[in-house]
């Protein structure tokens, strides 16, 4: 592989599971009590096609059926609801709002992916103090999601996400410029924004050497090519 190493990103509509009960089949029993658990038909749709999609791009990638993947979810506390990993598969991220859904897999390393649809906040100089650090500021939403996706993304990255704050982090022009605590990676960080579909916000993050591309590419197909 040499020093060309790419990350792949695909980017898909959200699947009801009603419609589609080949994708539901492919997912193991702790993803369906996770799917059967939400109330709402966005949130499942959302969860599915995430899912979904996850072990149809990392099957195709690692040469095995996507109903066999298995996942290792082991959180700090020891229970299985940490963020995800392929047993002997490439390093991957998932990530869903509003009507879109995305997957990236990174072959070399943590990555971490985060989108968010752009829309008013109720308050937002009160959550503008809970994304930013000392150091910055946002002006509109399109500016506050934009850092909260990339911050997300690299939060994501590290597998903190939420748990570490945001605040701990500093962008500049190229990326990060200073992260603090002890959720700060001793490796070095790269991050990336993407303009998936209009109306929303992503970045890609991940640790260690920066990816040579970023290929993105449309996931209905292949979730669409598993419903037929």
């Amino acid at each position: 592989m040499g020093d060309d190493i790419g990350t792949s990103v695909w980017w898909a509509a959200p699947v009801m599971p009603d419609a589609a009960p080949g994708l539901v089949s492919l997912l193991d029993p702790h993803e369906r009590a996770r799917l059967d658990r939400f109330r709402m038909a966005a949130d499942r749709a959302r969860y599915l096609a995430a899912h979904a999609l996850t072990r149809l791009v990392l099957a195709d990638a690692v040469g095995r059926s996507a109903a066999e993947l298995e996942f290792d979810r082991t959180c700090q506390c020891g229970q299985q609801h940490g963020k995800p990993v392929l047993l002997g598969g490439p390093e991957f991220s998932l990530t869903h709002a509003g009507d879109l859904v995305g997957v990236a897999v990174h072959p070399r390393g943590p990555v971490g992916l985060d989108v968010e649809e752009v829309r008013d906040l109720a308050d937002l100089a009160s959550m503008a103090a809970h994304v930013c650090s000392p150091g910055e500021s946002v002006l509109d939403v399109s500016s506050f999601f934009a850092v909260w996706t990339r911050k997300e993304a690299l939060l994501k990255a590290t597998g903190a996400g939420l748990s570490s704050p945001m605040a701990a982090i500093t962008l500049g022009p190229s990326g990060v410029r200073e992260w603090t605590g002890d959720g700060a990676p001793s490796e070095p960080v790269w991050l990336r924004d993407l303009r998936p579909a209009d109306g929303y916000l992503a970045a890609l993050a991940g640790l260690g050497a920066e990816p040579s591309h970023v290929r993105e590419a449309d996931g209905n197909d292949v979730l669409h090519a598993e419903v037929a």
